[in-house]
């Protein structure tokens, strides 16, 4: 069993930067693949990025490259989601998860945290 915990959304401008971070409970973190996702009102959840258990590697979606980064640390047992040049369309609440394997689809992943809200003004 995982639990996991979003920190760090918030509003901010448009062109501005955010850092999410996930905190995962376990002593198993280190060998889950880790996602990011997000929802916007009235759309479906949407991938974001993706990195393996090492951080070896990464998968961005085209909307968000050059961008955003993936990154972990396993030692701390967090995933961040660092996101830079934001735009209004970036609103959304940020969902991480965890599998077993990188993946871009929801059904891959097996625990989901709460969500954090980002909304990004023009």
């Amino acid at each position: 069993q995982v639990q996991l915990v979003e920190s760090g959304g918030g509003l901010v401008q448009a062109g501005g930067s955010l850092r999410l971070a996930c905190a995962a409970s376990g002593r198993t973190f280190s060998s889950y693949a880790m996602g990011w996702f997000r929802q916007a009102p009235g759309k479906e959840r949407e991938f974001v990025a993706s990195i393996n258990w090492n951080g070896s590697i990464r998968s961005n979606a085209d909307s968000v490259k050059g961008r955003f980064t993936i990154s972990r640390d396993n030692a701390k047992n967090t995933v961040y989601l660092q996101m830079n040049s934001l735009k209004p369309e970036d609103t959304a609440v940020y969902y991480c998860a965890a599998g077993p394997a990188v993946a871009v689809t929801t059904d891959k992943y097996d625990y989901w945290g709460q969500g954090t809200q980002v909304t990004v003004s023009s």
